[in-house]
């Protein structure tokens, strides 16, 4: 017989405190939508104008990264479902410390960036009604931090329904951007590679690739919150497997399909920074298709994007909080829950929180909402450094523990290059004045979290390098 432990029966106490509505469906589209967010929409011309086609490589080594980071989530995950997720896991991995500072800087990096989603989307709505900009915004805010309140399944079929969207938009996009390639619309022509090879498939040459790889190393950024879903998930094995086993899907289909399309038929001279819905490539492509009310089309969907952002940081970032004051690294009233499993006071801290940062956001008040911004833009290097370390500690006793379903490739070869890939990505954002200033901003927060957790076990009078046992 088997000495291994099933996972169901080792679920650790702070998951079985909250609900568990979110069906596999859920996780699955929610997997699907999380990638898909304004910055692809808005952003990606950035990343194509400074390297040309070559940005496909750009995207490949990052998605590679992601899709690896999943896998690596994936094997922790389906076995020590928690809602804390990679903060438990560097705990588990790492240390106490470690787990301390994964969950706080991954709580701010979220909440931090919670006032600029409505912003952008109160921006819109407001020009649509010709209305005050902070109307709409107050709205959003009482109508998504009403949809979290209610029970996680709610959370989950909105979610859903904000995914099914994109993927659907996405996927029209792609038709309508081959049929335009092939020249089988009315009026059009077959295009080949008049405008993907015009000046070659590196202009810019190997700086032109390195620049594009920095604009779009956190293309991918979100995947996380699958794992953390995956704990109220009525199936957390199940939910996660199918999760992860989409990341490549996503990740090969929706943003290189995207970026192909776009080169293929816009000079990539011509494209840039997007600060409109009218700038957008997707709303250029679509144009050539003669497509009626593109730009209020993609206003719509980029809005729609944004407050699907809005909704998962939320869940996101309450659920972390709720987690770390399990641990005894918040106060332990953020892990109220009601009847219907749901943390009420950790949820209303985010609401809270994403009305300062709204205001913040209105107010422009310089240094404070700038540093935030910036350590959240570079935050994800430290999250996902986190992982790979904590899945090289853990892997082994995973292994003699449990039964893993899912497994992370060439242990530990493909883990180590993550990792030295992550610090490659660190050199070079060095040599990048922008991404030099939001590493910068990373490691100032970095170190204040880390002195935060030293800080906050000598208080509790535990060791910060402790290893929490494995459940």
């Amino acid at each position: 017989m088997s000495n291994t432990v099933s996972p169901a029966s080792t679920q650790p106490a702070a998951s079985t405190k909250l609900g568990s509505g979110l069906k596999v469906r859920h996780l699955t589209m929610m997997g699907l939508g999380s990638t898909i967010g304004a910055g692809l929409f808005l952003g990606t011309g950035v990343g194509i104008q400074v390297a040309g086609p070559a940005v496909l490589l750009a995207y490949i080594i990052a998605g590679a990264i992601a899709v690896m980071i999943m896998q690596m989530l994936g094997e922790m995950g389906t076995v020590i479902p928690a809602s804390g997720s990679f903060s438990e896991y560097a705990e588990h991995g790492i240390g106490r410390w470690a787990g301390f500072v994964q969950g706080w800087i991954y709580w701010v990096a979220t909440v931090a960036v919670l006032g600029a989603e409505i912003t952008g989307a109160a921006g819109f709505v407001g020009s649509w009604f010709n209305i005050a900009p902070w109307i709409p915004a107050l709205v959003f805010v009482l109508i998504f931090g009403a949809v979290n309140l209610l029970k996680v399944r709610t959370f989950g079929e909105v979610e859903f329904w904000f995914a099914f969207i994109k993927v659907a938009v996405l996927v029209g996009f792609l038709i309508i951007g081959a049929l335009l390639i092939l020249g089988l619309l009315p009026g059009t022509h077959f295009v080949g590679t008049e405008y993907f090879l015009s000046d070659g498939f590196l202009p810019n040459g190997l700086g032109g690739l390195a620049a594009g790889l920095l604009t779009v190393a956190f293309a991918f950024g979100g995947i996380e919150v699958v794992a953390i879903a995956s704990a109220e998930s009525e199936d957390p094995q199940r939910s996660l497997v199918n999760a992860v086993r989409s990341t490549i899907t996503r990740v090969a289909i929706f943003y290189l399909g995207s970026v192909l399309v776009i080169t293929f038929l816009l000079p990539y001279s011509s494209l840039g920074a997007a600060k409109t819905a009218a700038d957008s490539p997707f709303s250029r492509v679509l144009a050539l298709a003669n497509v009626p009310g593109v730009v209020g089309f993609m206003e719509l969907v980029i809005t729609l994007a944004l407050l699907s952002a809005f909704n998962a940081q939320i869940y996101a970032s309450s659920r972390m909080v709720f987690s770390l004051a399990e641990r005894g690294d918040a106060p332990r009233i953020l892990t109220r829950v009601n009847s219907r499993g749901v943390p009420v006071t950790a949820i209303g801290l985010s609401i809270a929180l994403s009305i300062v940062m709204v205001g913040l956001n209105y107010a422009d008040t310089g240094w404070l909402l700038a540093f935030l911004l910036n350590a959240a833009g570079a935050s994800l290097v430290i999250v996902w450094t986190f992982i790979a370390i904590s899945q090289l500690r853990l892997r082994p006793a995973l292994a003699k523990r449990y039964e893993l379903p899912i497994r992370m490739w060439a242990f530990p070869w493909l883990t180590r290059a993550v990792l030295v890939v992550l610090a490659g990505l660190a050199l070079l954002m060095l040599s990048d004045d922008a991404a030099r200033v939001q590493l910068l901003s990373a490691a100032a927060l970095f170190v204040v979290l880390t002195l935060a957790a030293f800080a906050n076990a000598r208080a509790r009078g535990v060791s910060p390098w402790a290893r929490r046992p494995l459940p």
